[in-house]
């Protein structure tokens, strides 16, 4: 016969503490007396903490003001000793912050302007002795700067600010946003907006700066394979066969160099001469059999896209090292067809990262 004791001694957790403390707080409110409280009923040591704990007020003070006295005296545990930092002090190569979002001015090529809700990624290096940073300051930099400065100039003027205040080596910075620009039907001489999500990066690393144009484009593929099968139940056997097509997205990531700027405007020209089946906005009926001849010239395999979006970035002096990653979400297939291509060391890599695809998915 197995007999089992309780055992008699054990480490108490703090969540536990916490749940008895809370019960004695609440037989309090419910109007239990310290009188009750002496060393038969509860330990001495919790009678004394009931009995010092200070009476907190609930009510919001509306009045309340700080003064410099009161604002030095609150504790910044982030900005703590390297006491205090948990687990191995090694470098953190990029913290900060992801998604902050605010209204952005952006220069257009025609001299206008247009202002954007822009999401910010910003980070900096953090050094092994340092527990962290105060992310507060990356969305102040924005702020001061995002009303008088456009697109790289606001990034630039932000990174100058919160490398300094934050005493960091290396930093980076991201504004996404998306960008409308006025596109005519094919054949019914309508027009409308067509948007592109468009990322400006500033890398400060190493004390050497490199800017980075992040442009999705998408367009229509019809497979060159399928086409010449289709023909060839056409005219063998008189049967009406369709080639498919897919919408297919075109991550196009550009260095920029020299001083001559290069706008988006003229980035999305490109892609459209590269790879002229962008999908459409406006659609009418000789719009609709425009685009099905538009896609029968120029049909075109996922490594075809890349070599051509390649050839027209290569022919830009105003770009530096590039990537081209295409993916052609096949109607054939239950999976997609997917290439990458990379022109200079800048975006050369040993890993993909396994959801990177996944993001190439026209939202709509």
């Amino acid at each position: 016969m197995n007999i089992h004791t309780r055992k008699l001694e054990s480490d108490i957790s703090d969540s536990e503490v916490n749940e008895a403390l809370s019960v004695l707080h609440k037989w309090m409110e419910q109007g239990g007396g310290f009188d009750r409280l002496n060393e038969t009923s509860v330990p001495s040591e919790v009678a004394k903490f009931l009995t010092d704990y200070p009476d907190l007020t609930d009510t919001y003070p509306t009045d309340f003001a700080i003064d410099g006295e009161y604002k030095s005296s609150l504790p910044d545990l982030q900005n703590g000793p390297s006491s205090l930092i948990k687990g191995s002090n090694q470098v953190i190569h990029h913290v900060g912050i992801s998604n902050f979002k605010l209204p952005i001015r952006y220069k257009l090529r025609n001299s206008g302007e247009r202002t954007l809700e822009t999401s910010v990624t910003g980070s900096v290096s953090l050094g092994a002795d340092k527990k962290g940073i105060n992310m507060s300051r990356i969305m102040r930099s924005f702020y001061k700067h995002s009303e008088e400065q456009f697109s790289f100039s606001v990034i630039e003027a932000a990174l100058n600010d919160y490398k300094t205040d934050l005493e960091s080596f290396d930093a980076r910075i991201a504004m996404n946003f998306s960008f409308p620009m006025q596109v005519n039907s094919l054949r019914s001489n309508l027009t409308g907006y067509q948007y592109y999500d468009v990322s400006l990066e500033l890398i400060d690393q190493n004390g050497l700066r490199t800017k980075v144009i992040h442009i999705d484009y998408v367009y229509s593929s019809t497979c060159p394979c399928s086409l010449e099968l289709s023909e060839h139940a056409r005219k063998t056997r008189n049967q009406l066969a369709t080639p498919h097509s897919q919408r297919s997205v075109a991550r196009i990531s550009a260095v920029l160099i020299g001083t001559e700027p290069l706008w988006f405007e003229d980035l999305i020209e490109a892609c459209r001469t590269a790879v002229p089946t962008e999908t459409q906005v406006m659609v009418k009926r000789e719009d609709e059999q425009a685009f099905a001849e538009l896609n029968a010239a120029n049909p075109i395999f996922v490594e075809d896209a890349a070599r051509l979006f390649c050839k027209a970035l290569k022919s830009d002096n105003r770009i530096g090292d590039f990537q081209i990653i295409a993916s052609h979400q096949e109607s054939l297939h239950s999976h997609d067809a997917i290439s990458i291509l990379t022109e200079g060391s800048t975006f050369e890599t040993v890993s993909i990262d396994p959801h990177q695809f996944t993001t190439l998915v026209h939202r709509g």
